[in-house]
């Protein structure tokens, strides 16, 4: 790792205010002066084209819940069944901790390095220019796969809410085109009143299956005849592989960690990001542990994957109807993610990133519907919810949440004064980045093994089907 600061690391030299933004100016385009401000990463910005930094404090608190109560929150219950209560509870606790220092962590080093857009500029200051192609092309994928997961999630939807009136490969392509549509807005304070509706959206479903499961007399898949007690256990009995899996996929309940970097680097006030994240942090963890402990203690083995089906086939079709708009925001954050990482790599430096040419509108929608469309496959090849949303938090959530941060904070403290404070965050580094690779090893062999045996369950042909997706279990 590359132990020396680069030439944008003091951000004074370069006549930038800390919040990665020269004073305003004035220009002169011939008929009238509009007002202009130069940002670290997207240069001139003016009244000519779109503002890219937009977000308020309580936009980016939206963005990230967002971000991550989505997809995630919909696999807790199910993860519950596989770990127990109280391994489920403290694994969600260790994971918060974990997620949060390295969020705080992406604060910290964008305000020392306002350059920084995105984690592929973190991986060349890292490693260089191989850093910079390896982060920069996994972020892409995970956001890919998650846009994936996230059609996945509304076809499901859909088929509940429709009684299946469709063929399921139908509702994933409608949610492709939906996703696309909403995903190409430019800039993420545009976006921000959509991750209200969808915030609001999707707490409002979670919260009416929480007090469904708990009035009604039994689960929607459990015996409906004779008496019924929940099968809940305190500590399940996993193999390997499914403890690997259900550990992954309470880290993709909290890999939006990624996308901080495209947020922060959008607010109006960087300075601000700190508060904005132990709000979103802690309403998040909050929310994850009562979902889960609620829904599996009266559910227990008959919980269902997404959560949302496992209260009967009437509160089902209103979970769905509730939920329906937040997990299209989801989506729409997601590809948007990923088409603003190869846009940016595309035209930044250009005069095309900041005003609104044909270039620019070119690039910007060949990005969404590229992306939309390697999404859509994968979402039609990869149609096992759980499995999914698995494979995607081990193979590519936890190598873009842990890894790279404990890397950032020694980049920056290498050559700080060796005491007692020093080694311990030297010590927690080496155990978030070892820690890190063991779960995307261990996550990924479990969730490839959980997926083969879905396959084999379905014979093969799960893929582009037109089964109802909404009865799993």
């Amino acid at each position: 790792m590359a132990d020396f600061k680069d030439k944008h690391s003091d951000p004074e030299k370069h006549g930038y205010d800390g919040h990665g933004l020269q004073p305003e100016t004035s220009v002169d385009n011939g008929t009238h002066r509009r007002a202009s401000i130069t940002d670290a990463v997207f240069g001139e910005i003016n009244e000519d084209g779109p503002n890219y930094r937009a977000v308020g404090w309580k936009g980016t608190t939206v963005l990230m819940l967002k971000t991550q109560i989505g997809l995630g929150v919909l696999s807790i219950p199910a993860v519950f069944h596989s770990l127990g209560l109280i391994p489920g509870v403290i694994i969600i606790i260790v994971i918060a901790v974990m997620t949060s220092w390295s969020n705080y962590v992406i604060g910290q080093f964008k305000m020392a390095h306002p350059d920084i857009y995105g984690i592929d500029d973190v991986g060349r200051k890292l490693f260089g220019r191989v850093g910079y192609e390896v982060f920069g092309i996994t972020f892409a994928l995970f956001w890919i796969f998650v846009a994936g997961s996230g059609m996945l999630g509304i076809s499901t939807a859909l088929n509940a809410l429709s009684s299946h009136g469709a063929c399921t490969a139908i509702f994933v392509a409608v949610a492709a085109i939906a996703g696309f549509c909403l995903g190409s807005i430019q800039t993420l304070g545009k976006i921000s009143w959509l991750a209200w509706v969808g915030i609001i959206s999707i707490l409002s479903s979670i919260l009416i299956l929480t007090i469904a499961v708990g009035v009604q007399d039994r689960p929607a898949d459990a015996p409906q005849t004779g008496p019924f007690k929940s099968d809940f256990e305190l500590f399940g009995s996993p193999t390997a592989a499914d403890a690997f899996a259900s550990i992954s996929s309470i880290v993709f309940a909290y890999a939006g960690t990624p996308a901080f970097f495209n947020i922060i680097s959008e607010m109006r006030e960087p300075r601000h990001y700190t508060k904005a994240m132990v709000v979103c942090q802690s309403t998040m963890t909050a929310v994850y542990i009562a979902i889960g402990v609620v829904v599996y203690y009266f559910c227990g083995s008959y919980v269902s994957s997404p959560a949302l089906g496992s209260a009967g086939h009437v509160m089902k079709k209103v979970c769905y109807g509730v939920a329906l708009p937040g997990l299209l925001v989801s989506t729409t954050l997601f590809i948007h993610f990923a088409a603003k990482y190869f846009f940016m790599r595309f035209l930044r430096g250009s005069v095309h990133l900041t005003r609104n040419t044909k270039t620019h509108w070119t690039v910007w929608i060949g990005c969404t519907a590229g992306n939309t469309i390697i999404a859509y496959i994968i979402a039609s090849a990869v149609p096992v919810f759980g499995g999914l949303v698995s494979l995607i938090g081990a193979l590519l959530g936890t190598l873009m949440c842990l890894q790279p941060m404990g890397c950032m904070w020694l980049y920056d403290h290498w050559r700080d004064a060796r005491n007692a404070k020093w080694m311990f965050m030297v010590g927690w580094c080496a155990f978030m980045i070892i820690g890190g690779w063991f779960l995307t090893i261990a996550g990924t062999y479990g969730s490839v093994v959980g997926i083969i045996d879905s396959y084999k369950a379905t014979g093969g042909s799960a893929a582009w089907s037109c089964a109802d997706n909404s009865n799993s279990s």
